[in-house]
């Protein structure tokens, strides 16, 4: 039987085209390209929160949800950064998360 209780992981990677973001709770603790798998330590997303999730509707017009973002929806970031649309909302392995950079 799986597991019934909250939920006590803390990590979690938007991936999008070219990044992923590496989150603690809301805030990104780690970024790294998408395909040269490189941390990029200088990324303003950095130490910043999630705020939410911007969709893109059919008429051209957004849908900001505050909260959780979802695969679809752009990252919006607290300094006002917005990434492309998400792919993918994944756990990062146990080794991943303690190879973050400091």
């Amino acid at each position: 039987m799986a597991y019934q209780g909250p939920e006590r992981r803390h990590h979690r990677v938007f991936v999008t085209r070219n990044t992923e973001y590496h989150v603690r709770g809301k805030r990104c603790v780690a970024v790294r390209g998408a395909v040269g798998r490189e941390w990029h330590s200088d990324h303003s997303a950095i130490g910043k929160e999630i705020l939410g999730g911007i969709a893109v509707l059919p008429n051209g017009s957004y849908q900001v949800s505050f909260g959780q973002a979802e695969a679809g929806q752009k990252l919006y970031f607290d300094n006002d950064l917005v990434t492309t649309p998400v792919l993918q909302v994944a756990r990062p392995g146990e080794s991943t998360a303690r190879s973050y950079p400091q």
